[in-house]
């Protein structure tokens, strides 16, 4: 089992930058594949984009792509998004996800969640 606890949120102005957190507690966390989620107010999640154990990355969300960064520390048990040239349509919930086995972009498959960071984005 892992806990999942996010950080890094916060309100920024468009163009600027964030870089949220996500510390994992508890054993293996080099074993886990790690997704980053989001979700706007009256909206579904939505996946934005996972890494591997490898630390090889899924495709980007459409919307993130070019902008968005993941990383991930396993000697720190922390996986990263680094938010570059934010816009006011990525004012959202942050969510940090594990998994076994590879990403995936549906998120009733994570069984890990953290409990989320906010992020707003003002224009």
């Amino acid at each position: 089992q892992v806990q999942l606890v996010e950080s890094g949120g916060g309100l920024v102005q468009a163009g600027g930058s964030l870089r949220l957190s996500c510390a994992a507690s508890g054993r293996y966390f080099s074993n886990y594949a790690m997704g980053w989620f989001r979700q706007a107010p009256g909206k579904e999640r939505e996946f934005v984009v996972g890494i591997r154990v490898s630390g090889s990355t899924t495709d980007y969300a459409d919307s993130v792509k070019g902008r968005f960064t993941i990383s991930r520390d396993n000697a720190k048990s922390t996986v990263y998004l680094q938010m570059n040239s934010l816009k006011p349509e990525d004012t959202a919930v942050y969510y940090c996800a594990a998994k076994f086995g590879p990403p995936r972009t549906d998120f009733r498959e994570y069984a890990y969640w953290g409990q989320g960071t906010q992020v707003t984005v003002s224009s």
